[in-house]
């Protein structure tokens, strides 16, 4: 009977470990502007990249100033459509884009605040580009298909238009806080400069610490990464956030254990059949080999399909150490606890991630040699 007894007890005590609840303790916390949503758009690119940026501008300036997503998105879309058309539609044309695409488009056009630049029309209150996403397409595809049978030029004119209508138009000079700027002016302002950005990738098919063009649909500008060691790109972005520089992150989130619901995401040793088996409890992580990593990229288990803005450290109540995410699907508590946040383990990283971008600062100074940077 004591042994029943006993049994039953060790059994009630598993549960009870199995099932508590994740406690989190921030240890880093780097300032960043307030969560907001996406909305009904694939550009959490541009979200993600102008909260990275936001928080470098205070980090420069100790200004906090609410960037305009939509016109570095704006800026971007007729990139995408030369390189759709003039690849004959043997390339993606869609609302993805990567954190250098945003680079690129403050480097040619400039920076706005969203006070100046919403991208939202009258009595639109949130973003949804689906009709505009599909007219660009079908526009496009037309112009592919060639009917004149040569190629009007006027079809730029005719996309940017199109950009304009849904979008509205770029302005050459705005006022704010009592200043007049132009796109440049208020760029120099800020005291960003997109050279100084870098982005790091971990991956086996190419060699370390040289750059290459990661192919992965989204990559439509032919971005360069520079490749390091799995271990040395979880150390770059812990040195990042450590010595005061918050980090962008390109990742999957496709996993049933990445949780906005519960505001973490985890790798565990069993795996968890779909998000709605997934409670959110504590459970013991798989370790992530480069190896598998690999795997898991190859195989399309890993894409991007998912940028975001890392703006801290957190540990758990056992003492394992996450990222602290700033996610872009809004802040309702109601719907997504953790104030938008996402509490992203070690494990998660390692596998899911596909790069980071950072200040070049942030990168230690051995690593900075064996990059030539």
């Amino acid at each position: 009977m004591k042994k029943i007894l006993l049994a039953a007890f060790l059994s009630c005590f598993t549960f009870v470990t199995f099932a508590q609840d994740y406690q989190f303790k921030t240890t880093v916390d780097l300032e960043a502007t307030p969560v907001i949503s996406q909305g009904r758009t694939g550009t959490c690119w541009s979200f993600s990249a102008s909260s990275f940026l936001e928080s470098e501008i205070i980090r420069l300036t100790g200004k906090q100033i609410d960037i305009s997503e939509m016109y570095n998105v704006r800026n971007t879309y007729p990139k995408k459509a030369w390189n759709y058309v003039m690849r004959q539609g043997k390339a993606q044309f869609s609302e993805g884009g990567l954190a250098h695409d945003v680079m690129n488009a403050v480097k040619s056009n400039g920076l706005v605040p969203n006070s100046a630049y919403s991208g939202l029309q009258i009595l639109q209150e949130t973003h949804n580009h689906v009709e505009m996403i599909a007219v660009l397409k079908a526009m496009l595809n037309a112009y592919i298909k060639n009917p004149g049978k040569k190629l009007s030029l006027n079809w730029k004119r005719a996309i940017e238009s199109v950009l304009d209508i849904y979008l509205g138009e770029r302005p050459a000079s705005f006022l704010y806080d009592g200043k007049t700027y132009t796109p440049q002016s208020f760029l120099e302002m800020t005291k960003i400069n997109p050279d100084d950005y870098v982005t790091i990738t971990s991956f086996t098919h190419q060699p370390y610490y040289k750059s290459f063009i990661l192919n992965i649909p989204d990559n439509f500008s032919n971005g360069s990464f520079y490749n390091v060691t799995l271990d040395e790109l979880v150390a770059v972005t812990k040195n990042a956030l450590k010595t005061g520089y918050t980090v962008e992150l390109d990742c999957d989130v496709s996993e049933a254990t990445f949780s906005a619901k519960y505001g973490i995401a985890t790798i565990p040793e069993t795996p968890v059949a779909d998000r709605k088996s997934f409670t959110g409890e504590v459970r013991k992580e798989k370790s992530i080999s480069e190896r598998y990593r690999q795997q898991e990229f190859e195989n399309f288990t890993t894409t991007d399909d998912h940028l975001m803005h890392i703006t801290g450290l957190a540990t758990d109540q056992n003492g394992n150490e996450y990222f602290r995410v700033k996610n872009s699907w809004g802040s309702n508590t109601k719907r997504v606890p953790n104030d938008g946040h996402v509490n992203m383990s070690e494990s998660f990283f390692r596998l899911k991630t596909i790069s980071v971008m950072v200040h070049k600062d942030a990168l230690p100074k051995a690593l900075r040699s064996k990059l030539g940077l």
